[in-house]
């Protein structure tokens, strides 16, 4: 999966000019994490959520309530904005984009074309429904997961077991935990258990909840 096949395009940039109060409504409305803050064609920063509410209390506390207002109303994006904006471009894989996203603790990327120009934009809630859908939780069936050894032929194998029993496959994922390498894989059955009779008949041990409950206990 690619950035660009999951970008938002339809949003709302501001400009260093914009009152902040309208950014702040523009933030609300859209319910996104950031605004991406354009001057012209060219993109010069973002302001987030935070950055807005940091600024308005320090002022409310020191002001009268008509000066605060006053100001208030002539404080704009470029007052608070950051200008640090990281971009992809829309070719990226996009766990490549929630990596970067997860290390720089970043509430959105702006996406750009070759030229630099700006023409989408990925956040927080655009990875969560990517997750969502390549665990295949909307597909509905069942849920397998199982621990594995890292060697070839190990999804062959699973993938044979299961069409054996006259069953697909919806999705498949991996994740480790403790140095055990678990795959997870949804099957289009509501009733797994065939699939798990011939799962651990070639040897693998079916995980549940239950098995990981003493780690959270």
């Amino acid at each position: 999966m690619y950035v660009g096949l999951k970008m938002l395009k339809d949003f709302h940039p501001v400009t260093p000019k914009t009152a902040l109060s309208e950014a702040k409504k523009i933030l609300e409305q859209e319910e996104f994490w950031m605004l991406l803050v354009k001057d012209g064609d060219k993109l010069v920063g973002y302001v987030r959520s935070e950055d807005m509410s940091a600024a308005l209390p320090s002022m409310l506390s020191t002001l009268e309530r008509h000066e605060a207002l006053y100001l208030l109303s002539k404080l704009t994006v470029g007052h608070v904005m950051r200008k640090d904006i990281t971009t992809v471009p829309p070719e990226m894989e996009i766990e490549q984009a929630a990596q970067i996203m997860h290390d720089k603790n970043l509430a959105g990327l702006a996406v750009v074309d070759d030229a630099g120009a700006l023409i989408g934009y990925i956040n927080r809630t655009v990875m969560l429904e990517v997750l969502v859908e390549e665990m295949g939780l909307a597909l509905g069936g069942s849920r397998l997961v199982f621990e594995v050894e890292d060697r070839p032929g190990v999804i062959r194998e699973v993938a044979e077991v299961i069409s054996s029993r006259n069953v697909s496959i919806l999705s498949t994922s991996t994740f480790f935990h403790q140095g055990r390498r678990m795959v997870v894989i949804r099957v289009n059955a509501e009733d797994d258990a065939e699939v798990r009779k011939g799962l651990e008949e070639k040897g693998y041990r079916l995980e549940s909840a239950q098995d990981f409950k003493q780690e959270w206990s």
